[in-house]
């Protein structure tokens, strides 16, 4: 009896095991308050995070400002994955103020009927916040070979940062050799493939990082061009309608801050996402070639099957079941 017993638990341990094997390690980089697709992609990653398809290592802003690692705290503390350890960048770039009243500013500020904070979060200044260079370092360092994905939907300062990092008492590697060794790819929303004289929001605003990130990233890029997300709009309709279940809610409390008309959102960020995580047979891929990023910001891609870039495209029979896709799980319960 006791040898079946111990069978039984030998074999729960094993599949425990493998189960968190099969976790995809994600390191997320967002421009978090320059528009609310960010805010929706990252309720994604809390689901997938917390039904340990991924293991969420860290939340990286490459925007600056007090806001925006405040709102990513509150997230963090809502959806219950308040031990997520959030990095803010400590190189400037030139992004610039959004159309609508920062909606991570909107949302920290929030008070309930009594004047409390609606939303728990830590108040830190700036400065307390881990530099998101030495985090990635750090937990690069930590992680399997070839076992991380990372994420970028917003500027590329602290890739291009990680880039020219040195060893230190992480790793005795640089940026470029560290990247090499423990990350499988890099997932990136960017660019139009399909326009060769657009100037996309995120190249743009730090031309410099973007060019260097694309001529120098020692892993194989997949994009999501700026012509993907913008054809699969997410219904205002759902944010209006379809969370009765809860009283209080940050992804739409940060909607209804960023477009009080209540207008449909390309889905930039979250078509990024769900091709890092879940793509099923929803995306396309295209050959093997290189992006190069253009003086002024418009990108080119130029197949090259000895190269490692791809960019991402859809059919409408595709583009309607990613938007599915999206609404349920953005609506589902945490």
């Amino acid at each position: 009896m006791k040898k079946r017993i111990f069978s039984a638990i030998m074999m729960l341990f094993m599949s425990l095991i493998a189960v968190s094997a099969q976790r995809m390690n994600v390191i997320f980089e967002t421009d978090m308050g320059n528009d609310v697709d960010d805010a929706l992609a990252i309720d994604m990653l809390y689901k997938y995070h917390r039904s340990k398809k991924i293991n969420l290592m860290a939340i990286m802003l490459n925007k600056e400002g007090e806001y925006p690692p405040r709102f990513i705290d509150l997230l963090n503390r809502w959806y219950g994955c308040k031990r997520i350890p959030i990095g803010v960048t400590s190189r400037k770039n030139n992004s610039t103020p959004s159309h609508a009243k920062n909606f991570t500013e909107v949302v920290s500020n929030m008070k309930d009927k009594k004047g409390r904070p609606l939303y728990k979060q830590l108040p830190q200044e700036y400065n307390d916040w881990k530099d998101a260079v030495i985090l990635h370092r750090e937990l690069l360092s930590k992680a399997d070979d070839k076992s991380v994905t990372i994420i970028s939907v917003g500027f590329s300062n602290n890739l291009a940062a990680l880039l020219e990092s040195s060893g230190d008492e992480f790793s005795p590697l640089n940026g470029p050799e560290l990247v090499a060794k423990k990350v499988n790819r890099l997932v990136m929303m960017a660019g139009h493939m399909e326009n060769p004289n657009y100037r996309e929001f995120n190249v743009v605003n730090d031309v410099p990082s973007c060019r260097k990130v694309y001529n120098e990233w020692p892993t194989p890029i997949y994009t999501s061009p700026f012509e993907l997300g913008e054809r699969i709009l997410y219904p205002a309709r759902s944010i209006k309608e379809d969370f009765s279940w809860t009283k209080h809610h940050p992804i739409v409390d940060a909607y209804k801050c960023y477009l009080p008309n209540m207008e449909d959102r390309p889905t930039w960020d979250l078509t990024a996402v769900l091709y890092a995580i879940d793509p099923g047979q929803m995306f396309n891929i295209s050959p093997a070639g290189r992006i190069q990023v253009k003086e002024k910001g418009e990108t080119i891609f130029t197949p090259d099957p000895n190269d490692s870039h791809y960019y991402i495209y859809t059919t409408a029979e595709q583009r309607k079941q990613i938007l599915d896709y999206f609404v349920n799980l953005i609506t589902e319960k945490p």
